[in-house]
């Protein structure tokens, strides 16, 4: 049960954003730009590391929120081979997770993060330079990691509704993929498959 009176039909995040709509634009702008961007990393790679973040951070409502996102990417962009599993390697294991050596840097870097910024090291960095990562592709990782330290603490701080049945994340997955983060996103009842 949320510690605050929020609409308990807008699961997760989606609650509390409804419950403060003017604190709600911004996040969702910037979730927007840190997510959906196309320069650099793709949304894909954006979204799992969302998702490895909010893993390490044991944020149920984050981790399979964003994980489902991914899977929704995933499935445009791979040729062969199972999102799902692609998603569960990355929360398990990246560096054994069957994605590039780049990705595998960044997430790195993005464990630490999650830890302190303060534990990212310039090897980190030269790890990653060395994979072909980007000034744009290391600034965003970092945001993107912070920012879901920040998220997954709202979201779990103040016991924000989490459905337990995974299947119901897909439905909001889909519409995110399709239409971002916006006003729909604590405004309107969850789709049904």
């Amino acid at each position: 049960m949320p510690h605050i009176a929020v609409n308990n039909e807008l699961a997760g995040i989606r609650g509390l954003l409804n419950f403060r709509p003017e604190t709600a634009e911004p996040l969702g702008d910037l979730a927007n730009i840190l997510l959906r961007d196309t320069e650099g990393l793709s949304p894909a790679e954006r979204e799992l590391i969302a998702t490895y973040v909010s893993y390490l951070n044991d944020c149920f409502y984050c981790h399979n929120s964003h994980g489902a996102i991914a899977c929704i990417y995933l499935g445009g962009e791979m040729a062969e081979g199972d999102a799902n599993a692609v998603v569960d390697a990355v929360r398990a294991d990246p560096e054994s997770a069957p994605i590039t050596d780049k990705l595998k840097a960044l997430l790195a870097i993005a464990g630490k993060v999650q830890r302190s910024g303060k534990a990212v090291l310039p090897e980190d960095i030269e790890r990653a330079r060395a994979t072909g990562a980007t000034d744009k592709d290391l600034h965003d990782t970092v945001l993107i990691a912070a920012a879901f330290c920040l998220f997954n603490r709202y979201v779990d701080g103040l016991a924000a509704n989490t459905p337990a049945d995974l299947s119901s994340y897909e439905p909001r997955a889909r519409q995110v993929a399709e239409r971002g983060y916006g006003k729909h996103i604590f405004s309107l009842q969850q789709p049904v498959r």
